[in-house]
């Protein structure tokens, strides 16, 4: 919400307030307003479930109007996911997915409402936008289709073999008279086209009212003049001229009419059912979590929806059961398994003040934890919309398609009518029966289902692939740039490595000896989150030395700390600050440094009123993956650049050990931004890999921006792609699924093309005067619905793309 704006809304009362007097809090990036402290306080208890109960009530709001209201020329109920006054109801994965909910079309995500319905573009069922945490992946909008679709297989059956059957030696009308059979035509097929085609066609009326002409106006006229034709011929056969005859008698087009709506709702069958599959990965997500929770209150201990946990509240997780939501252990200890993040079967011990995460499991003792995150603040939340999100997001390629579209449908109408033209004009006898078949057929051999589904099918696909191997796309885009990557640039911390260092050595130098400076370091560095820090305050907990308190503590920039520990100035940092600090006895430490940083290790310096007394090497262990990983991005094709804080020895060790094509040691984040920047500039298309603060500024500026999962929310936001587990195999699992993502559209794009080039001329009657062959409507409708299914078959082989070696 612009803050110069007049007025808004207070989500919680729906009070109308001035943003420039109002309170004020923040939420996913959106700033809400409150006419009170009450309402303030309500909505950061529960910002989700405040955002919820307001769209609910937004809806309930507009319920009388909305049948008013038509999609399409501006007058559908677009609410761009946020309700009156800017109240965003993004990321509300908890909400009741029904008639209230927010609805969006899978191949135009712009297109919003409240409530399903079709989208006035391209036609197709509007699905909601935000995900159900309870879906049961087979919905009513299915159903229906599907049951629309056996009805009509049934009844068109039936009128099929009294249609047909004498090409074949079936001859009913040896059972029933001329006319009995007309009518029993018009009785099996009047329900076909009215009851299980009505969704089909009023689509194609809503497209040319909005003049958005889709595949459902090509197929809305082809069925209604097959069938309106028919109609006349039963009941009014004195108005059809005999032009029109077949062996002196007007032809009937009820089962072309029946048929073609028949298959069109097989294609639809078929497309709802892909689509559903698609969603998979979401649902393995969504059933990571807990239906319920143990809530602690002051009576007691009881069992809630999910939904009814609150930010604040006390939990108890017993072992075997999932963590409910995001939170901090508050008392106990146990084992955690977070393989659904990490990837690593490895529990990880959980104490009191540690960080868990909703939909891990807890494996062996029994915790009290607080609620942190919770409704669409959860890390599983927030990964559920973010793939639902992209798996509606639309990639750069599709814009060809959309121009393409925007005018096919109208030539190919103008084809249709020039076929009826040439073939009641030149065609042979009876002619306006000919023309008629004609024009039918290229009406309905033409409908563009099949080029509209190309990209977004794959696009579902493939992040929904990805999504099972821990690799978030944030949106389609990042699929098509990541393809014609062919720089890799990565951080070493954290992401060629654990990210967790220890101390492996410590050299004293005049009286100290080893435990006095631990204690003194620990107590220094313990008021500092760096890596390097904790590793020293984790190495003086193993040696069992008791860290004194230090007070005074300042952070220098340049990389060092400073603080007084028992009347002592302790000074720890690298060689090159200790020397600008004025410390002695410096470069005595820098010759016995050099041997442990040939090693890889990272060497820091400890100071003591001005005097150097200590050394520490501190070495962070390479993960296990990280080797073939590499080897994997280099048979890809890819440079691999390694940038890093680390001194000029250290990160020579490292990229020698690991076959580094590049490295750069001493950069600042500006100088990772400065990098990529100079790469880019250079014509490379460069994907930057980190996990840290510093890292964002570098993610940011590259084409793709890849966060491991383990890092930091800064880094996390900042980049395009995101590896759950923090492995950098992930980085060639994305590369994998870009390129094979990529060449799956192009395949449908080339089919659907290719098809509908084929099609219309051969529909057209190209073929009759060499062959004799005229494409009836049936035959065409069949091929229109094959050319989707094809499309959909080849999307869906990505579910079982290889993406890892």
């Amino acid at each position: 919400m612009s803050t110069n704006q007049i007025t808004a809304i207070d989500p919680v009362c729906g009070m109308t307030v001035s943003p420039g007097k109002a309170l004020e809090s923040q939420y996913e990036g959106q700033t809400y307003y409150f006419c009170s402290a009450g309402c303030q306080q309500k909505f950061e208890a529960d910002p989700a479930g405040v955002l919820i109960a307001r769209v609910k009530k937004e809806a309930e709001k507009k319920q009388g109007e909305k049948n008013k209201l038509e999609m399409g020329s501006g007058e559908h109920s677009c609410c761009g996911g946020k309700s009156q006054g800017g109240s965003s109801a993004a990321n509300v994965s908890n909400a009741a997915v029904d008639e209230k909910a927010i609805y969006t079309c899978p191949m135009h995500p712009e297109i919003e409402q409240m409530g399903p319905g079709d989208c006035p573009i391209c036609g197709m069922d509007l699905e909601p936008k935000f995900i159900d945490m309870a879906d049961s992946g087979d919905d009513e909008q299915y159903a229906d289709m599907k049951q629309r679709f056996w009805v009509g297989v049934v009844l068109s059956v039936p009128l099929l073999l009294i249609a047909m059957g004498p090409m074949v030696g079936l001859r009913l009308t040896n059972f029933l008279s001329t006319s009995a059979a007309a009518w029993l035509q018009l009785l099996l097929a009047t329900p076909v086209v009215f009851w299980c085609g009505w969704p089909l066609l009023v689509r194609g009326a809503k497209s040319f009212r909005s003049m958005n002409l889709n595949m459902f106006s090509l197929i809305a006229v082809g069925t209604l003049a097959a069938y309106f034709f028919s109609f006349v011929v039963v009941v009014l056969p004195n108005l059809i001229p005999e032009a029109f005859f077949e062996n002196g008698v007007p032809p009937l087009y009820f089962e072309a009419a029946a048929v073609i709506i028949t298959l069109v709702l097989l294609g639809q069958v078929l497309e709802l059912r892909a689509r559903q599959q698609t969603g998979g990965a979401i649902r393995e997500l969504l059933q990571l979590a807990p239906e319920t929770a143990h809530r602690i209150t002051d009576e007691g201990e009881e069992e809630v929806a999910l939904n009814s946990v609150h930010k604040g509240d006390q939990l108890r997780v017993r072992p075997g059961e999932k963590v409910p939501v995001d939170g901090r252990v508050v008392s106990g200890s146990s084992s955690v398994d977070e393989s659904m993040l990490t990837g690593e079967p490895i529990p990880v011990k959980k104490m009191e003040g540690d960080e868990i995460t909703g939909g891990t499991l807890n494996q062996t003792g029994a915790l009290v934890m607080e609620a942190v995150g919770v409704g669409g603040d959860t890390v599983l939340s927030r990964i559920v919309q973010m793939v639902a999100d992209a798996q509606r997001s639309r990639a750069p390629i599709q814009k060809l398609v959309d121009v393409v579209a925007r005018y096919f449908v109208p030539a190919v109408i103008a084809c249709s009518i020039i076929a009826f033209v040439a073939w009641a004009v030149w065609g042979p006898e009876p002619q306006l029966a000919h023309a008629f078949v004609a024009a039918v057929a290229v009406l309905i051999i033409a409908c563009p289902c099949a080029l509209g589904l190309a990209t977004p099918m794959s696009v579902m696909v493939g992040v929904g692939r990805g999504a099972k191997e821990g690799v978030l796309i944030k949106n389609a885009e990042v699929l098509e740039v990541m393809e014609k990557v062919d720089t890799i640039v990565v951080d070493k911390t954290g992401t060629l490595t654990q990210g967790r260092p220890e101390v492996t050595a410590v050299e004293t130098f005049g009286q100290w000896k080893e435990p006095d400076v631990l204690r003194l370091a620990a107590a220094v560095e313990n008021q500092s989150e760096h890596p390097l820090a904790q590793a020293v305050v984790r190495r003086a907990k193993t040696d069992q030395v008791n860290t004194a308190t230090a007070i005074d503590f300042n952070s220098i920039t340049g990389g060092g700390v400073r603080a007084r520990v028992e009347d002592h100035d302790v000074l720890i940092g690298k060689a090159d600050l200790l020397d600008e600090q004025g410390v002695a006895n410096v470069d005595s430490g820098r010759a016995n440094a050099g041997t442990h940083q040939s090693e890889g290790a990272t060497v820091i310096f400890v100071s003591i009123d001005q005097s150097l007394v200590a050394i520490m090497a501190i070495t962070d262990p390479i993960k296990q993956s990280t080797p073939a990983a590499l080897k994997t991005l280099h048979e890809l094709g890819l440079k691999v650049v390694m940038l890093t804080g680390d001194a000029e020895p250290t990160a020579k060790a490292v990229a020698a050990k690991l076959g580094i094509d590049e490295f750069h040691a001493g950069v600042s984040p500006q100088d990772k931004h400065d990098f990529v920047r100079k790469l880019k500039n250079e014509g490379k298309v460069v994907a930057m890999c980190g996990d840290g603060i510093n890292d964002a500024p570098a993610l940011a500026e590259s084409n793709v921006g890849i966060a491991m999962g383990t890092g930091t929310g800064v880094a996390i936001e900042s980049a395009g792609v995101t590896l759950v587990g923090g492995d950098l195999r992930g980085v060639a699992a994305a590369l994998n699924l870009s390129r094979k993502t990529m060449s799956n559209i192009r395949q449908n794009l080339f089919f659907a093309f290719i098809y509908n080039a084929l099609g219309i001329p051969v529909a057209a009657g190209l073929l009759y005067p060499v062959f004799g062959l005229l494409l009836s409507p049936m035959i065409a409708a069949a091929a229109m619905s094959l050319s989707s299914v094809s499309v959909i078959a080849n999307a869906l082989r990505l579910r079982t793309a290889k993406l890892t070696s």
